[in-house]
């Protein structure tokens, strides 16, 4: 069995990679399995640089590292505009670190500002360190906007621990929110809004990095 640290705290994600790879012979362990209490420096240029990052920093612990690192961009705002979140999901504008319910309040009131509803889109990075060596993997722009969600500045009264834009995340085809799909506790937001092509591509690649 191979055994894999996913570096994150965050339980949503950590079983994201779980669920990516249920058919694989692998066991997983979260940062706090193992009392690693210690963060990289992340000043990469983009999602995969500080994915890249996070995993080489994590690999002084593990042989076998999976992590992650995602931007938002909303679809209207040009890329420089100072209110694009970006890199900064949980850090807005300089803020400090926000909790969930801080971040909630935050997007709320800018997305209102933005007219009440606002199409948006994930950039999600993915790194692997693997004996040594380090591997990455990045969906491209136009695939993500092609896969874009509504954001609007109504939150559900329901919440998904560690995703907590979910309650502001609506499906394009049916305006549902992401957190009334179900008690599932993985990504909800990256099952809905990732092609099956892109998925594959996914696990193809976490597959070829870790050897499975």
């Amino acid at each position: 069995m191979r055994k894999i640290l996913i570096g994150t705290t965050n339980p949503s994600k950590a079983q994201r990679f779980r669920t990516l790879l249920a058919d694989y012979d692998a066991g997983f362990y979260t940062l706090k399995d193992l009392n690693i209490t210690g963060e990289p420096t992340e000043n990469g240029a983009g999602p995969r640089e500080n994915a890249i990052l996070k995993a080489q920093y994590y690999g002084q612990y593990f042989d076998s590292v999976i992590c992650n690192d995602s931007g938002l961009y909303f679809d209207t705002l040009p890329l420089d505009d100072s209110r694009q979140p970006g890199l900064n999901i949980r850090t807005p504008g300089g803020l400090k670190r926000l909790t969930d319910e801080e971040m909630i309040d935050y997007y709320s009131r800018l997305i209102h500002s933005l007219g009440g509803k606002i199409l948006a889109y994930y950039l999600d990075g993915i790194a692997v360190w693997h004996d040594h060596e380090i591997f990455s993997f990045m969906e491209d722009r136009q695939t993500a906007r092609a896969n874009a969600f509504y954001m609007t500045d109504r939150p559900s009264p329901k919440r998904q621990p560690g995703w907590p834009l979910d309650s502001l995340s609506l499906n394009r085809e049916d305006l549902t929110y992401f957190v009334d799909e179900g008690d599932d506790t993985y990504d909800k937001q990256d099952e809905e809004i990732t092609s099956a092509d892109c998925k594959r591509h996914l696990i193809d690649f976490l597959v070829s990095s870790l050897k499975l």
